[in-house]
């Protein structure tokens, strides 16, 4: 079996005794953080995560539920919610960072100060999906945080992704993660605090490659669920175009990750890859699916601009799908990489308001057949 994605093995009676009453933070009270967050309480460990807004944490604390994300879930009493930064930070033996990328770096900022982090004590994992803005232009976001936090952590941070709606996650069905370092012990750690016999955890060392899956497949989902609204209007598209979609869009994301330099060619057609984008395009639960099946049923993009005025005023639509500022990224280190990306280029040029999505489908797929 490959380095990049070893077989888990399920935690023993040992093991949960060794790891109980673990001290893990949290930094973000989303779907996805709680989810995560509960999953880490649920195997014995005392969590702590950071929620920005007091209401949501006194609801978490008080109703052991997070109604503005996840409503309906009970989160195991050994979960608190804090909104002080700091607290989800000193005496961690591991800090998840599941704050959305477009905040991830102004949180991390806040929890610098702590003397545990300064000395390089916690082990960080990431949660986050997508890029970050930089003085050089977009950055995948392992590579980002390595120059905001102490030097302990350069080849040291685990990047989590995988097929993991929060919805099903945080209700014990069955999932599958990649957890990928370059040190591969501490891939493994990950694996230790969150792997359980519904949340199947697979050590990586393909850091980029796992990156980069997580953060285009996105942007390939939301050209997915605008052809999934047009296959309703039109007999032209079908479950066989949908299909053609998803191919092209895996064999974009696996050219986009060598050039950034990934380095297990598997990684593409493993859980990080092929199943995290079959998911995200094809699950109800998907953000990035209903946003591109709302530009064509709902006139999403009619309020913005461009894309730009899109990104920026994000907070409007109401949810986030991550895809729509990956795709100008994207684009942009696409033209760096001098790569043909049609399908990521093609919506970012939607949400540009340079074309209609049914012009971009068909001169795609028009694209295709010559």
């Amino acid at each position: 079996m490959s380095d990049a994605m070893r077989k888990p093995l399920l935690p023993t009676s040992r093991t949960r005794r060794r790891l109980k009453e673990k001290p893990v933070g949290v930094l973000g009270a989303g779907a996805w953080g709680t989810a995560v967050a509960k999953a880490l309480a649920e195997n014995g460990h005392e969590v702590t995560m950071w929620a920005r807004e007091p209401a949501l944490a006194q609801a978490i604390n008080e109703r052991h539920e997070n109604p503005a994300y996840l409503p309906g879930v009970v989160l195991p009493d050994n979960l608190r919610a804090s909104v002080e930064p700091l607290d989800a930070a000193n005496g961690m033996e591991a800090v998840f960072l599941g704050v959305p990328s477009p905040y991830l770096l102004s949180a991390v900022k806040r929890i610098l100060t702590s003397p545990d982090v300064m000395e390089g004590r916690p082990l960080f994992a990431v949660l986050t999906k997508g890029f970050i803005e930089t003085d050089r232009g977009p950055r995948l976001i392992v590579e980002t945080l390595e120059d905001y936090l102490p030097g302990f952590y350069r080849n040291n941070l685990v990047y989590v992704s995988g097929p993991s709606h929060a919805e099903e996650v945080s209700r014990g069905i069955m999932t599958g993660l990649a957890a990928a370092s370059a040190n591969g012990r501490n891939a493994i750690r990950v694996r230790e605090l969150l792997q359980s016999r519904s949340l199947l955890v697979f050590p990586s060392l393909d850091v980029v490659g796992v990156q980069v899956c997580g953060a285009v497949k996105n942007v390939v989902a939301i050209a997915f669920g605008m052809l999934d609204a047009l296959k309703a209007e039109s007999n032209h598209f079908g479950d066989n175009t949908e299909s053609m979609l998803l191919a092209a869009g895996l064999n974009e994301i696996q050219a986009f990750g060598q050039a950034l330099g990934a380095t297990h060619p598997e990684t593409f057609t493993s859980i990080a890859g092929v199943g995290d984008l079959d998911v995200t395009c094809r699950s109800v639960h998907g953000r990035n699916r209903r946003f591109g099946r709302d530009i064509v049923e709902k006139d999403a993009l009619a309020p913005f601009r461009n894309a730009a005025d899109l990104v920026a005023r994000i907070g409007e639509l109401g949810y986030l799908p991550e895809g729509a500022p990956a795709s100008g990224f994207v684009s942009r280190l696409a033209d760096e990489k001098r790569l043909d990306m049609p399908i990521c280029r093609g919506v970012h040029r939607i949400l540009d308001k340079e074309l209609t999505p049914r012009e971009f489908i068909e001169e795609y797929l028009g694209g295709l057949a010559g």
